[in-house]
């Protein structure tokens, strides 16, 4: 090999009589909390971002979760420009009506933008510790953060320029795990959570 090209073939061997067809499969592998944490993360490489105007209404927002099955939308502008997150918990808790008794407004007039936390608020964790990171980190972030969200950020070494890459959910892991969603909860112990996948499994 030159060192132009310094790739090399892989061994091989021949297929034994009696070799059998892999069958499709919707079972997901086996995910721990000492997995990647790339196996719980939403890349957005390869699943398209839910988003949503600043100006669209709550009622809007909660159409867009509902219809994509998420409870999280990036909120970005005309020009794709990422402006900030909104949460169901935005949209259908109580800061909603606080606001409509405080500013005299109709619930249908608020906007996303109202209630949405703006970009400079918004925490990213790094794509480069993510990779090296796994799913009890991921688990200890969001318990630490004491939010159902945790956004992935990665910066391009040509440009500089930062893109959110994917994003993790509590669900979504508590899923992966085998652990209910309804018991979920991201404030619990880690002796907790793995008490409840000792149970799963």
């Amino acid at each position: 090999m030159t060192a132009e090209f310094p790739h090399k073939p892989l061994p091989s061997s021949k297929a034994a009589p009696g070799t059998g067809l892999q069958q499709v499969t919707d079972e997901e592998p086996r995910v721990t909390l000492a997995s990647s944490a790339l196996c719980v993360l939403t890349d957005f490489r390869r699943v398209p971002v839910a988003t949503i105007g600043p100006d669209a209404t709550l009622g809007q927002a909660t159409e867009q979760m509902i219809a994509r099955g998420v409870r999280l939308l990036i909120v970005v502008d005309d020009a794709r420009r990422v402006r900030g997150l909104i949460t169901a918990r935005d949209t259908q808790g109580e800061r909603p009506i606080q606001m409509v008794n405080e500013r005299g407004l109709r619930h249908e007039d608020l906007r996303v933008r109202d209630l949405m936390a703006p970009l400079e608020d918004v925490d990213l964790l790094d794509m480069q510790r993510v990779m090296q990171a796994d799913v009890g980190d991921i688990i200890a972030t969001l318990k630490d953060w004491g939010r159902q969200h945790a956004l992935v950020g990665q910066t391009d070494p040509a440009t500089g320029e930062t893109h959110i890459r994917g994003m993790f959910s509590a669900t979504q892991i508590g899923r992966q795990l085998g652990v209910s969603v309804q018991t979920f909860d991201v404030a619990r112990t880690f002796a907790e959570i793995q008490a409840a996948l000792s149970k799963a499994y």
